[in-house]
């Protein structure tokens, strides 16, 4: 297909256009900076040497790769890889400036990771979680050397941070048995235990703790850290070692995270509150934050430099994103056509069975009713913000109406709102869809004869067990990577995944199976009456595709209407021309059951 500028939609212009993410910088190098790009069309890590302005792509693989750090002196990158998007695998190690790739710790296993810390002296902290072990974190201490193995339990847990001087390690763990809530801890490199911080009370109370960070001074042992303690999640400083903690009085609605500014004296305050999000300046010991201007919208990522300037990746559901500073420049602008803007988003609020629903509406142009497409969120811990993305603006392109619904379960509206999510799993969640779905009827939004349930991932299964729970109320399904069969996702997914439905449905299949019976889509497949079209990938870790096919099996022995696209991949795909290819598969799907026009851009049957 040609790549004329002139001759390609919008909607594809938005996903091929390139884009950076928040270049993340060496703490004793700051001019040296690491990002993810797509400028080759699929997205892959690039270093660059911001004194010179020198780009260098360093990865380069088939399925691409988003997951890398840099050493503190920033003479190395380290880069994960697993095998076409399976998350199984070993950290790599390449210089900077270019060179052969070395495993970066050539004595572990393959493995899930499970976080990772480098130290100034060269060593290294690597987390790893595996079916037959759990959860193991070991200590590497010079490059390629051999591994020490320091922590080990079957619960899912991970590397925190490393302190400045490398003599304190922060681990997040959820030993007590409760994924949704960890608790932490601060060893020394030997293994040995400095302190505990546990808000869970041994599991009794649903209170999680996240590590945000040591102090980046030499000698500083305090450690920035999430907690919940006052119904949402906010900073607070501990110091393990002197045993104190400090409360800040950020006194902001919504969900508050933190990190520190580079000399350790001031914390950049991230603030998301009902779908967008801002940054602050806080100094330790004065009465109250200062705002850190930026454009409403979306803040994806910030960072301090050691200049006191901050950057910040910003998008709004109408613009796209763009690596901006508060010097007012724009820091790291890609080569190549930019993404055409799409419209803005509206904020609804509906009366739900649990409290005030939030959710986000885009409308093309005209007068409704429109056909609308419910796009539902993955995680379930996440939410949709005023945040530009690509896949609702094509929706837009083609007359659709686009809600967004943060179901219970969603993250960004208090703690209570996060964790309802228990023992109902997906029912729950269904509930609130609905209720914002009887609104947008009624309101004249949307066409009650051209309802589209739609999602990936979390999304996925919610669009399946709602086609089957609630199967007059919509008139067409796509469902990508998604849960399917609630009980094979269990026993084929990665292990820390077995620890978040534990946690969400109350034990495992064999001792709860009413509950994963009720929360499965499989269950009600038979019901499933509207259109359905399924994408999965081959390789996927998350909602494993034997479940898929167990699902799909059920459709097709009754002659159900149904697609299923399978892709060499695991949970999507970071190559760009894959992503378009699956976007207009959904819509031709869509537009071929609902009525309408041709998909804007779609090949010829030559091209096909």
């Amino acid at each position: 297909m040609t790549t004329d500028a002139a001759a390609v939609p919008d909607w594809e212009m938005r996903f091929r256009a390139p884009r950076v993410s928040l270049p993340d910088w060496a703490e004793d190098a700051p001019d040296r900076a690491l990002f993810v790009s797509n400028a080759t069309g699929t997205y892959e890590l690039y270093a660059w040497d911001r004194a010179s302005g020198r780009q260098r792509q360093v990865t380069d693989r088939p399925n691409g790769t988003t997951d890398g750090v840099l050493t503190p002196d920033g003479e190395a990158v380290w880069w994960f890889s697993d095998t076409d998007g399976d998350e199984f695998g070993v950290w790599m190690r390449q210089p900077f400036d270019g060179g052969e790739d070395e495993p970066a710790a050539p004595g572990l296993a393959p493995s899930y990771p499970a976080g990772l810390a480098i130290g100034r002296d060269g060593s290294a902290v690597i987390g790893r979680s595996t079916d037959e072990d759990g959860t193991t974190i070991h200590l590497v201490p010079t490059p390629g050397g051999e591994p020490v193995e320091i922590y080990r339990h079957r619960e899912s847990a991970g590397v925190g941070d490393l302190s400045h001087d490398g003599t304190l390690i922060a681990l997040e763990h959820t030993e007590h048995g409760d994924a949704m809530h960890s608790a932490l801890r601060v060893v020394r490199p030997d293994g040995s235990t400095v302190a505990e911080l546990d808000d869970t009370e041994g599991g009794t109370k649903e209170l999680g703790l996240a590590v945000l960070g040591f102090a980046p001074v030499a000698g500083d042992t305090r450690l920035l850290v999430g907690h919940q303690r006052r119904g949402r999640w906010e900073p607070m400083i501990w110091d393990p070692v002197a045993g104190t903690e400090t409360v800040l009085p950020v006194d902001l609605p919504g969900d508050v995270g933190a990190e520190w500014y580079p000399d350790g004296s001031a914390l950049l305050v991230e603030h998301s509150f009902e779908a967008r999000s801002e940054l602050w300046r806080y100094e330790p010991g004065t009465p109250e934050p200062v705002r850190v201007e930026t454009p409403a919208g979306t803040v994806s990522g910030a960072t301090a430099r050691p200049d006191g300037t901050v950057e910040y990746l910003w998008s709004s559901a109408e613009r796209p994103p763009v690596v901006r500073s508060t010097s007012g420049a724009v820091v790291l602008d890609p080569p190549g056509a930019k993404a055409p803007p799409s419209v803005p988003v509206e904020d609804a609020w509906v009366e739900g069975p649990g409290g005030r629903i939030h959710a986000l509406v885009q409308k093309p142009a005209g007068e409704g009713p429109f056909p609308t497409i419910f796009e539902i969120h993955g995680g379930p811990t996440w939410h949709d913000s005023d945040a530009f993305a690509s896949g609702p603006a094509a929706w837009v392109d083609h007359g659709f109406a686009v809600v967004r619904v943060n179901y219970r379960g969603s993250t960004g509206y208090g703690r209570a709102w996060t964790d309802a999510l228990k023992h109902r799993v997906g029912l729950i969640e269904l509930e609130d869809i609905a209720a914002v779905r009887d609104w947008s009827v009624a309101s004249g939004l949307a066409d009650p004869e051209r309802l589209v349930l739609a999602g990936g991932s979390w999304g996925g299964y919610l669009t399946l067990l709602g086609l089957g729970t609630q199967p007059d109320s919509w008139a067409l399904g796509l469902a990508a990577v998604p849960v399917a069969d609630y009980v094979t996702a269990y026993h084929d997914e990665m292990e820390a995944l077995k620890a978040m439905d534990r946690t969400l449905l109350g034990g495992t299949p064999e001792e709860v199976p009413e509950r994963f019976e009720a929360s499965s889509p499989l269950t009600y497949v038979d019901a499933v009456r509207a259109p359905l079209y399924i994408s999965a990938g081959v390789n996927d870790p998350r909602c494993p595709i034997r479940q898929v096919e167990n699902y799909v099996d059920r459709l097709a022995a009754r002659g159900a209407v149904h697609e299923v696209y399978r892709y060499d991949a695991g949970h999507g795909s970071l190559v760009v021309e894959e992503r378009i290819k699956q976007v207009r598969l959904e819509l031709e799907f869509a537009l071929k059951h609902l009525g309408g026009g041709a998909v804007v851009g779609a090949p010829g049957p030559e091209a096909a």
